[in-house]
């Protein structure tokens, strides 16, 4: 029995001198004994609350005379996880359950930056690699099954998008039924718009901490998509507001909730790919707590309710840790492979070490046909590219555009880009005389195509550069100074941040291009092109020249399967 001592008594009857017991690997003796009696008595229910409170005190988190209301919310979502999900999670054992390996944090800290980022979730006790760190059922979860169940499946149908009908029920949960809601002691724990803070929600004033960055574009065209959809489905003529004002009152689905609702939803719902009917996005409580790292290799899924004999026919959300934890240290998981462009527009932070980080540079050539030339009274007969013509049909039937934007990384760029220029830079000498379509782009043309290739991304790294209004050094001037940085706000600090490492990605980029370039023996005058000119232009991604038809990030938001058009 823990706290009961095994240790024999000194005084004894008999005069028979007993020999300290020997553990193997051990001292012996009391010593060892009461070591491992230590050892067994396990952690005091309660006890790592207490240890995690008495830290905050010390640190001005708690107020003697103020309770904390975050602790409250924080108890009332246990309890209601514990209530309307038959969730254990005590931090003492019961029959056939061990202590639940987590706590929430009310506040964590990014190590590097010391920003702030929220409530988290914290190792009780040590965790092993593979440990079951949670699950929770499915019938707690948003989905849009359970939207279309809250409203009738006649007034959402089987096609809405999963977004909007989540974004719906968020809404419906948190300011048409309030208290009465069966969710509100997850929606308690849910932050505001202020407390994430995606750049879509930034004002122009903060968003101008960002000028030249491809961030603004994309939080630009975001806030147009979120407008659009929002008069479309809710606020606009003969849309569910006027279709269903009971459903639907005004004074609660207004454009301000739509944008708190997608705030959520882009910061904190999970994709679900094991779902036994093909994958569902949900926002998970209690799942939904844990933070963001790059490095870490556990991601959130669904599984069926049971062991590998006996299934219910029930789903349930489950995490398994990826790696050992301490004690009070915070656990992880993955939100993807994400840039910082990504984490910024949809998550509200950055990342000083992230693995995964990218800048957006626009690629714009556009070969010169002969009307192109003719309209030009500088130009002559000479700067016409033969092949105009069909480079932008080849281009046109790849479904691309003469504007592109590719994401360049720290040390490479996609395979994509190279192929893309190999082609756009392609002269009769390169042909002679076959169709584009015959050849291989993922490979080298001609030495001179290549040199005009990759010239070709290193000026367009350049200019991208060129579109910030300050400098990496600037920057960093602005960022050593602790005192003046504190006074900017905390989005204005993220922009800084961000802009910086940009610049700092995108110098990396030009430096190894160059080193390509040298090693490839491609830096001769005698490469640049036969005739001495490029015959198709490197532009700054003016939009009328073919338009251009989506970013990279847009991309990879359809891939994260949110498509341009939420619908």
């Amino acid at each position: 029995k823990a706290g009961t001592s095994c240790v024999p008594s000194s005084s004894s009857s008999s005069s028979i001198t007993t020999p300290p017991l020997a553990m193997a690997g051990g001292e012996g003796g009391e010593t060892e004994w009461a070591r491992a009696l230590k050892e067994s008595e396990g952690v005091a229910p309660g006890s790592f609350e207490k240890e995690m409170q008495a830290k905050m005190k010390g640190l001005g988190g708690l107020k003697s005379n103020n309770a904390n209301p975050k602790l409250s919310a924080n108890a009332n979502l246990i309890k209601w996880l514990a209530d309307e999900g038959d969730i254990y999670l005590a931090d003492e054992s019961s029959w056939g359950e061990a202590p639940h390996p987590l706590a929430i944090s009310t506040e964590t800290v990014d190590e590097l930056t010391n920003e702030s980022s929220g409530r988290g979730l914290l190792a009780r006790r040590s965790v092993n690699d593979g440990d079951e760190l949670l699950k929770i059922p499915m019938d707690l979860c948003f989905t849009k099954k359970s939207a279309r169940k809250a409203f009738g499946k006649e007034v959402l149908d089987r096609d809405i998008n999963e977004y909007l009908a989540i974004a719906c029920q968020l809404i419906r949960e948190k300011c048409v039924l309030g208290e009465k809601s069966r969710w509100k002691p997850y929606i308690d724990v849910l932050p505001e718009v202020d407390e994430v803070n995606p750049t879509f929600t930034w004002s122009d004033e903060d968003l101008s901490f960002l000028e030249g960055s491809p961030v603004v574009a994309a939080t630009q065209s975001m806030q147009m998509k979120l407008k659009r959809e929002y008069d479309a489905l809710l606020g606009g003529e003969g849309a569910l507001c006027d279709k269903y004002p009971d459903l639907f009152p005004r004074e609660h689905f207004t454009y301000e909730n739509w944008v708190w609702a997608f705030t959520m939803l882009f910061s904190r719902a999970i994709r679900l790919r094991n779902m036994r009917q093909g994958e569902t996005l949900a926002m998970v409580p209690y799942a939904d707590l844990i933070n963001h790292s790059a490095f870490s290799g556990a991601y959130v899924d669904a599984r069926e309710v049971g062991d590998w004999l006996f299934k219910t026919g029930g789903e349930e959300v489950i995490l398994y840790a990826d790696r050992g934890y301490r004690k009070m240290e915070q656990v992880y998981i993955s939100y993807g492979p994400k840039s910082n462009a990504d984490l910024l527009l949809l998550y509200g932070f950055a990342l000083e070490r992230n693995p995964f980080n990218s800048v957006d540079v626009t690629v714009s050539i556009k070969p010169r046909t002969k009307a192109d030339v003719s309209e030009d009274d500088d130009a002559s007969d000479a700067d016409i590219d033969p092949l105009a013509e069909e480079k932008i049909a080849f281009v046109e039937g790849a479904g691309r555009k003469t504007i592109v934007d590719f994401p360049c990384y720290a040390d490479r760029y996609p395979t994509e880009m190279i192929e893309y220029l190999r082609l756009m830079q392609m002269t009769p000498e390169d042909t002679r005389g076959r169709p584009l379509p015959d050849f291989d782009y993922s490979r080298t043309i001609s030495a001179a195509n290549e040199a005009a290739a990759l010239s070709s991304v290193v000026d367009a790294v350049k200019r991208q550069l060129s579109k910030y209004p300050t400098t990496e050094e600037e920057d960093a001037i602005v960022i050593k100074d602790k005192g003046l940085f504190r006074l900017l706000n905390y989005k204005q600090r993220m922009a800084i941040r961000h802009r910086r490492n940009e610049k700092r990605l995108l110098k990396r980029t030009i430096a190894a291009l160059e080193k390509q370039i040298r090693r490839k023996g491609l830096d001769t005058e005698d490469l640049q092109r036969a005739g001495g000119s490029t015959l198709g232009e490197v532009l700054p991604g003016d939009e009328k020249l073919g338009g251009k038809q989506r970013t990279a990030l847009e991309d990879r938001l359809e891939k994260m399967g949110l498509p341009v058009d939420l619908r």
